[in-house]
């Protein structure tokens, strides 16, 4: 189908409960991983998707068109940990972390299918929501959001010190 599908359908299509499903997939999965096949199924949330092994890659571009690659910047990368952890968030609360606008780097994890409008807040204006996509699970390999590394308590404690010693550099100045 080219995109995940959600275990309730695919329980439905073969007639059992979604447990047993999720356990005949799983055992498939394994067995793919066994075998010196080039598929594999991914679990993304609740659905499931068959794919293409990564080491066949070379070997696909060959008979189909090569995928477009993009490379994510920093600044990006930056904003999207920060929709990936905040979600859902709106540009505006992505900005105030950030310290600056992030309009382009928002357009183009949204171009680039790693973050979506998940919504609109109930302010002012009705500020659009960004959270993450399926293709941000795909593309980062993790089944879930639950996946993402947490972060480090002493980081946090420096990251407040570094900002109050900035903001004070500020009134200084």
């Amino acid at each position: 189908m080219g995109n995940s599908v959600e275990l309730s359908k695919i329980a439905a299509a073969i007639g059992h409960d979604e447990e047993t499903t999720r356990r005949l997939i799983h055992n498939m999965m394994d067995k793919y991983d066994t075998d010196d096949r080039g598929i594999r199924i991914i679990e993304l949330e609740d659905s499931f998707q068959m794919c293409t092994k990564p080491q066949m890659y070379e070997y696909l571009i060959k008979v189909a068109r090569q995928p477009r690659r993009y490379v994510l910047t920093d600044v990006q990368l930056e904003t999207l940990s920060i929709i990936a952890y905040r979600q859902p968030v709106t540009k505006l609360e992505i900005e105030k972390i950030r310290g600056v606008k992030s309009d382009h780097a928002v357009n183009k994890l949204v171009e680039y299918d790693l973050v979506c409008e998940v919504g609109r807040l109930d302010a002012p204006g009705k500020p659009i929501l960004f959270g993450t996509t399926e293709e941000f699970l795909r593309r980062f390999s993790i089944h879930s959001l639950d996946e993402l590394p947490g972060i480090n308590p002493e980081q946090i404690e420096s990251f407040k010190h570094e900002a109050e010693e900035e903001a004070q550099l500020r009134l200084d100045v």
